[in-house]
């Protein structure tokens, strides 16, 4: 039977699943993709393809990395219910073995915050962490009331502990409140009650052990291939406030990267999963895995391999794809200051080590598991910030 009332319980125990014992090393490679659509014809392949298979020859390259950090795209639920409190274009729902398909890409954690988690009614938000948990995968930005919508969770990945917050400022109607399931919705702007926020989950992470800081965001409208004005203005505010990394979605385009201070800032990292339609003249089946290798002393590198999308299979390109694909790349982050430079893979950038993980770092140390527990003056901030 449904009990939204457990839901928390299961949280708790997720975090201290997923918030594994750092292993001794002073290394760690993470790896951030964009959105993973597991419905509609992806989860009816389940029926004659191995879940390992979805991931094509990417899968070596996902597993060389101590975890995955993703865009969860679509509800894991058999419930028949479907979003009917306002028009929605898009329902997505994906089969509850469609968490194998996770397991088998390495993806340690996900970000819900977005315009399709609720798309199967709060009974599919509820399976779906259920059975994100069941695969001790972590999970962010949505949550049976508004204080778990809005806990933030440490990923023990390699050497690191790994703070990640999820937000949306899509589907307003998604959001959650005191007492109702929904997404972390956060209007994108520099006013200081957004700023408070974010900077509140940040030293609150950190005073717990987070090495670094990933701020995994579900903005802006479809189809853009830049970020706007107002994002990367946002984008700038939220490093400076202490997020040492920007892991952007929901485009369905990749846009390009800016190291910022002594962060880094990925504006979009597009698709990864799915069976969409591609557009002509819109190549929302290129996109890029990128990785980042972080070592003591030594400032951190952004590996980015260009991929290419299949219904249901991504790949590693090859030949002209590989071509365009970096140099869209190339074009799409000079503009923002960046430049890239070209390798065997793709394209690499290096970047500032944070001064908090270079410490634990060269320490190598690592902070205790968060098990996530806010205030109620916490919660009332979260609600000002989303009402802006």
């Amino acid at each position: 039977m449904y009990n939204p009332n457990a839901t928390r319980l299961r949280q708790i125990a997720a975090n201290r699943s997923g918030a594994r014992r750092a292993p001794a090393g002073k290394t760690a490679r993470l790896c951030f993709v964009g959105d993973l659509m597991l419905g509609r014809r992806v989860s009816e392949k389940l029926r004659s393809t191995q879940p390992s298979e979805f991931w094509g020859d990417t899968l070596p390259l996902l597993n060389s990395a101590d975890a995955v950090v993703a865009n969860l795209e679509s509800p894991i639920t058999e419930h028949d219910g479907r979003w009917s409190r306002g028009w929605k274009a898009f329902r997505f729902a994906a089969r509850p073995q469609a968490s194998e398909i996770l397991r088998a890409g390495n993806i340690r954690a996900v970000n819900l915050a977005n315009n399709h988690i609720l798309d199967c009614e709060e009974k599919g938000l509820d399976d779906t962490m259920r059975h994100l948990e069941e695969s001790r995968i972590c999970h962010v930005g949505a949550g049976m009331n508004l204080q778990d919508a809005w806990t933030p969770k440490i990923l023990r990945a390699g050497g690191l502990a790994v703070g990640i917050i999820g937000i949306t400022d899509n589907m307003k109607a998604f959001a959650a409140q005191q007492q109702r399931p929904g997404t972390s919705y956060l209007a994108i702007n520099t006013e200081p009650a957004t700023l408070a926020l974010i900077g509140h989950l940040v030293a609150e992470l950190q005073s717990v052990g987070a090495d670094i800081v990933v701020l995994s965001t579900h903005w802006g409208p479809n189809l853009r291939p830049w970020p706007s004005s107002q994002f990367r203005r946002f984008a700038h505010a939220v490093i400076d406030a202490g997020v040492d990394m920007v892991h952007g979605h929901s485009a369905h385009l990749v846009q390009g990267v800016e190291a910022y201070g002594r962060g880094l800032i990925l504006y979009d990292t597009g698709d990864f999963l799915d069976d969409y339609w591609v557009f002509p003249g819109i190549r929302i089946d290129y996109s890029f895995a990128f990785l980042i290798e972080y070592r003591a002393t030594v400032r951190p590198r952004l590996h980015m391999v260009p991929v290419k999308l299949t219904p249901g299979r991504v790949s590693r390109a090859t030949g002209d794809d590989f071509i365009r694909i970096t140099r869209d790349m190339k074009r799409k982050s000079l503009r923002l200051g960046t430049i890239l430079r070209s390798s065997q893979d793709g394209l690499e950038l290096e970047f500032a080590l944070p001064r908090r993980l270079a410490a634990s770092l060269a320490a190598g140390s690592v902070g205790e598991p968060y098990l996530g527990s806010h205030n109620a003056s916490f919660v009332e901030r979260a609600e000002g910030a989303a009402a802006e």
